[in-house]
């Protein structure tokens, strides 16, 4: 898998994780593009959205606001109290992007977006888009 602009952060252990970041009230995380069920090229684009919190950079502690992991084929869930890792399977964009393009091999993907605060920290309650399935050609 190849990716175009993703910032893959390295994710530090240590006390600066501890604690909850509080997610807004009716946050909404979803995909703009791809959408579920859809045939894609590999070189895909893909877009974020979010309604009622922002995106800031990871390491910017602002108000209501985190940045965005994509996930690729992963089934398991998240630990709530950990970092969400970063691998080619869990993506951090944390300069703020909301959009990056996903080169996959062909067959079946799941695609899931996760909001984390500044430490990379999943929001409590977390903030997960829907999971959803793709077939690339």
């Amino acid at each position: 898998m190849v990716l175009c602009a993703p910032a893959l952060l390295p994710v530090c252990p240590g006390s600066a994780f501890a604690g909850d970041t509080p997610a807004a009230k009716d946050v909404f995380l979803y995909f703009i593009s791809p959408l579920d069920g859809q045939r894609v090229r590999s070189g895909f684009p893909c877009r974020f959205g979010l309604r009622n919190m922002g995106v800031a950079p990871a390491g910017v502690a602002a108000p209501n606001a985190g940045h965005h992991h994509l996930l690729i084929d992963v089934e398991e869930a998240l630990d709530p109290v950990a970092p969400v890792p970063a691998d080619r399977r869990h993506l951090h964009f944390g300069a703020g992007q909301t959009e990056t393009r996903v080169d996959l091999p062909s067959g079946l993907h799941t695609l899931q977006l996760v909001l984390a605060d500044a430490n990379h920290m999943p929001f409590n309650p977390p903030v997960v888009s829907q999971r959803i399935r793709i077939r690339v050609a």
